[in-house]
Protein backbone atom coordinates (compact mmCIF):
# COMPACT_ATOMS: atom_id res chain seq x y z
CA UNK A 1 0.00 0.00 0.00
CA UNK A 2 1.38 3.35 -0.70
CA UNK A 3 1.44 6.26 1.47
CA UNK A 4 -1.21 8.00 -0.84
CA UNK A 5 -4.05 5.15 0.15
CA UNK A 6 -2.23 4.83 3.68
CA UNK A 7 -3.23 8.49 4.48
CA UNK A 8 -6.55 8.18 3.02
CA UNK A 9 -7.73 5.14 4.79
CA UNK A 10 -6.67 6.43 7.96
CA UNK A 11 -8.31 10.06 7.24
CA UNK A 12 -11.52 7.48 6.53
CA UNK A 13 -10.89 5.57 9.63
CA UNK A 14 -10.96 9.00 11.87
CA UNK A 15 -14.41 10.07 9.90
CA UNK A 16 -16.36 7.21 10.45
CA UNK A 17 -15.44 7.64 14.34
CA UNK A 18 -16.32 10.82 14.40
CA UNK A 19 -19.93 9.51 12.70
CA UNK A 20 -20.35 7.52 14.85
CA UNK A 21 -19.82 9.90 18.23
CA UNK A 22 -21.98 12.51 16.54
CA UNK A 23 -25.41 9.98 15.62
CA UNK A 24 -24.65 9.09 19.18
CA UNK A 25 -24.59 12.55 20.72
CA UNK A 26 -27.34 13.63 18.27
CA UNK A 27 -29.94 11.29 18.95
CA UNK A 28 -29.80 11.30 22.60
CA UNK A 29 -29.27 15.24 23.12
CA UNK A 30 -31.87 16.38 20.58
CA UNK A 31 -35.36 15.63 18.89
CA UNK A 32 -36.37 15.57 15.52
CA UNK A 33 -33.20 14.01 14.49
CA UNK A 34 -31.99 14.38 10.68
CA UNK A 35 -29.02 12.97 10.28
CA UNK A 36 -28.41 13.40 6.29
CA UNK A 37 -27.58 17.26 7.84
CA UNK A 38 -24.12 15.68 8.74
CA UNK A 39 -22.65 15.68 5.40
CA UNK A 40 -19.67 13.82 6.30
CA UNK A 41 -19.57 11.97 3.21
CA UNK A 42 -16.46 13.14 1.59
CA UNK A 43 -13.38 14.71 3.06
CA UNK A 44 -12.92 18.25 2.25
CA UNK A 45 -9.76 20.39 2.00
CA UNK A 46 -8.78 22.00 4.72
CA UNK A 47 -5.84 23.50 3.88
CA UNK A 48 -4.85 24.90 0.67
CA UNK A 49 -0.96 24.93 1.11
CA UNK A 50 1.56 22.34 -0.99
CA UNK A 51 0.44 19.76 -0.11
CA UNK A 52 -2.80 20.04 0.40
CA UNK A 53 -4.23 18.94 3.44
CA UNK A 54 -8.31 17.00 3.64
CA UNK A 55 -10.35 16.41 6.44
CA UNK A 56 -13.72 15.40 7.44
CA UNK A 57 -15.71 18.49 9.34
CA UNK A 58 -19.45 19.10 9.74
CA UNK A 59 -22.08 21.09 11.52
CA UNK A 60 -25.05 20.27 12.76
CA UNK A 61 -27.99 22.14 14.83
CA UNK A 62 -30.69 20.52 16.57
CA UNK A 63 -33.12 21.44 19.29
CA UNK A 64 -32.92 19.54 23.10
CA UNK A 65 -36.06 18.46 24.54
CA UNK A 66 -38.65 20.95 26.05
CA UNK A 67 -38.37 18.76 29.50
CA UNK A 68 -34.12 19.59 29.46
CA UNK A 69 -32.29 23.04 30.66
CA UNK A 70 -28.80 23.85 28.98
CA UNK A 71 -27.49 22.62 31.78
CA UNK A 72 -28.55 19.43 32.00
CA UNK A 73 -28.02 19.14 27.67
CA UNK A 74 -24.53 19.89 28.32
CA UNK A 75 -23.64 17.71 31.40
CA UNK A 76 -25.47 14.84 29.70
CA UNK A 77 -23.28 15.72 27.05
CA UNK A 78 -19.62 15.73 28.61
CA UNK A 79 -21.08 12.24 30.28
CA UNK A 80 -21.15 10.80 26.95
CA UNK A 81 -18.47 11.86 25.50
CA UNK A 82 -16.26 11.37 29.24
CA UNK A 83 -17.40 7.48 29.11
CA UNK A 84 -16.48 6.72 25.02
CA UNK A 85 -12.64 8.05 26.41
CA UNK A 86 -12.70 11.24 24.63
CA UNK A 87 -10.95 14.21 26.80
CA UNK A 88 -13.83 16.89 27.88
CA UNK A 89 -13.41 20.31 28.53
CA UNK A 90 -16.39 22.87 29.89
CA UNK A 91 -16.60 26.58 29.44
CA UNK A 92 -18.90 29.69 29.11
CA UNK A 93 -18.62 32.17 26.07
CA UNK A 94 -20.98 34.95 25.40
CA UNK A 95 -21.89 36.17 22.34
CA UNK A 96 -23.86 39.40 21.99
CA UNK A 97 -25.19 39.23 25.04
CA UNK A 98 -26.00 35.27 25.02
CA UNK A 99 -24.70 32.93 27.43
CA UNK A 100 -23.65 29.74 26.00
CA UNK A 101 -22.43 26.50 27.64
CA UNK A 102 -19.76 25.00 25.98
CA UNK A 103 -18.14 21.50 26.01
CA UNK A 104 -15.00 20.82 23.59
CA UNK A 105 -14.19 17.45 22.99
CA UNK A 106 -11.11 15.74 21.69
CA UNK A 107 -9.54 11.71 20.59
CA UNK A 108 -7.70 10.81 18.15
CA UNK A 109 -6.58 14.20 16.74
CA UNK A 110 -10.90 14.60 16.30
CA UNK A 111 -12.76 17.38 17.71
CA UNK A 112 -16.32 17.85 18.95
CA UNK A 113 -17.84 21.37 19.80
CA UNK A 114 -21.19 21.46 21.47
CA UNK A 115 -22.91 25.09 22.63
CA UNK A 116 -26.52 25.25 24.30
CA UNK A 117 -27.90 27.97 25.91
CA UNK A 118 -31.06 29.03 28.57
CA UNK A 119 -31.67 31.36 25.66
CA UNK A 120 -32.59 29.21 23.01
CA UNK A 121 -33.22 25.82 22.99
CA UNK A 122 -31.18 25.13 20.27
CA UNK A 123 -27.87 22.69 20.30
CA UNK A 124 -25.39 22.95 17.93
CA UNK A 125 -22.72 20.43 17.28
CA UNK A 126 -19.18 21.57 15.17
CA UNK A 127 -16.81 18.37 14.40
CA UNK A 128 -13.96 17.99 12.48
CA UNK A 129 -11.05 15.34 12.31
CA UNK A 130 -7.12 16.47 11.78
CA UNK A 131 -6.18 17.62 8.36
CA UNK A 132 -4.22 15.02 6.98
CA UNK A 133 -2.16 15.50 3.88
CA UNK A 134 -3.03 12.78 1.55
CA UNK A 135 -0.34 13.08 -1.53
CA UNK A 136 3.43 13.46 -0.38
CA UNK A 137 4.82 16.43 -1.70
CA UNK A 138 6.12 17.14 -5.02
CA UNK A 139 9.56 18.36 -5.69
CA UNK A 140 10.39 21.01 -7.09
CA UNK A 141 11.49 20.88 -10.85
CA UNK A 142 14.19 22.83 -11.60
CA UNK A 143 14.00 23.93 -15.65
CA UNK A 144 16.43 22.89 -18.35
CA UNK A 145 19.00 25.37 -18.64
CA UNK A 146 18.76 26.83 -22.26
CA UNK A 147 22.20 26.72 -22.93
CA UNK A 148 24.64 24.71 -21.60
CA UNK A 149 28.54 24.45 -22.61
CA UNK A 150 27.79 21.55 -25.53
CA UNK A 151 24.50 24.25 -27.28
CA UNK A 152 26.57 27.75 -26.28
CA UNK A 153 26.83 30.54 -29.31
CA UNK A 154 30.14 30.51 -30.82
CA UNK A 155 31.69 33.63 -30.00
CA UNK A 156 30.32 33.36 -26.29
CA UNK A 157 30.85 32.06 -22.86
CA UNK A 158 28.29 30.84 -20.14
CA UNK A 159 28.68 32.68 -17.24
CA UNK A 160 26.28 32.74 -13.69
CA UNK A 161 23.28 34.67 -13.86
CA UNK A 162 23.84 38.37 -12.98
CA UNK A 163 27.54 38.17 -13.03
CA UNK A 164 27.37 40.26 -16.83
CA UNK A 165 27.67 44.10 -16.69
CA UNK A 166 24.60 45.63 -18.11
CA UNK A 167 26.77 47.27 -20.97
CA UNK A 168 27.81 43.96 -21.84
CA UNK A 169 25.35 42.48 -24.30
CA UNK A 170 23.92 39.37 -22.63
CA UNK A 171 21.18 36.81 -23.24
CA UNK A 172 19.56 35.28 -19.86
CA UNK A 173 19.11 32.10 -19.67
CA UNK A 174 17.27 29.39 -17.12
CA UNK A 175 19.67 29.42 -14.82
CA UNK A 176 22.90 31.71 -16.49
CA UNK A 177 23.46 34.15 -19.26
CA UNK A 178 25.71 34.47 -22.26
CA UNK A 179 28.29 37.13 -22.24
CA UNK A 180 29.29 38.53 -25.20
CA UNK A 181 33.11 39.18 -25.74
CA UNK A 182 34.67 42.22 -26.39
CA UNK A 183 35.28 43.00 -30.28
CA UNK A 184 38.48 41.20 -31.73
CA UNK A 185 38.63 38.95 -29.06
CA UNK A 186 38.77 35.11 -29.97
CA UNK A 187 36.38 34.10 -26.85
CA UNK A 188 35.54 30.88 -28.62
CA UNK A 189 39.50 29.78 -27.07
CA UNK A 190 40.49 32.38 -24.79
CA UNK A 191 39.78 31.90 -21.36
CA UNK A 192 37.64 34.00 -19.36
CA UNK A 193 39.37 37.44 -17.73
CA UNK A 194 38.30 39.67 -15.24
CA UNK A 195 36.79 42.90 -15.56
CA UNK A 196 38.75 45.73 -17.10
CA UNK A 197 37.60 48.98 -14.62
CA UNK A 198 39.36 51.19 -17.37
CA UNK A 199 37.23 49.70 -20.32
CA UNK A 200 33.86 50.46 -18.72
CA UNK A 201 32.94 47.01 -19.62
CA UNK A 202 33.41 43.31 -17.94
CA UNK A 203 35.22 41.00 -20.69
CA UNK A 204 34.90 37.95 -20.55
Amino acid sequence: MDETSKARDELDRLGRSLRRQLVALITDLTVRVHLRRLSLDEPKVADRREPLRYHYATVYQGNRPKTATAADTASRAAFLLRAAGWDVTASQEDDDGRLWTVIDAHRDGNGIRILTSDDTPAVAFRAQTPALALCPPQPVQQPEPVRTPETVTPGHVLCYEGEASASVPDEVVAGGCLAAPTEGADAGNAPPRKSDPSAGARVS
